[in-house]
């Protein structure tokens, strides 16, 4: 005999083999034809054999030119040669980090006097 926990009165129940070893309607695996995928089939192109065309979207490639400004030996840092974003974001940070250490000094100070009652 086979036991199957029946979830609607919380209690086993006698049932039958097939029920028992998949519940709730789970099947044994059977072998499923799979779906065609997706990108198999060839994308039509409307070039010839041997050209390529850049997408639209890409635009052009800007990485030689950013390599010649951040390689450039200008004795500028290269957390600087971007421009005036760079500085501006440079001194903000730096600003923020200063503040932020001088407030941790004042707050572990105050921290540590007694408190007069």
């Amino acid at each position: 005999m086979y036991y199957q926990f029946n979830g609607f009165t919380q209690r086993l129940t006698g049932s039958i083999a097939q029920k028992a070893y998949y519940p709730q309607g789970l099947q044994a695996a059977t072998p499923v034809e799979s779906a065609p995928l997706i990108f198999a089939t060839p994308t039509k192109s409307s070039l010839g054999h041997g050209t390529h065309a850049v997408p639209e979207y890409m635009g052009k490639n800007k990485v030689r030119d950013l390599q010649k400004l951040f390689q450039k030996p200008d004795g500028i840092p290269v957390h600087l040669k971007g421009g005036y974003t760079d500085r501006l974001l440079y001194r903000i940070t730096m600003a923020l980090t200063i503040g932020g250490a001088i407030y941790s000094l004042v707050a572990l100070i105050l921290a540590a006097q007694p408190q007069k009652k």
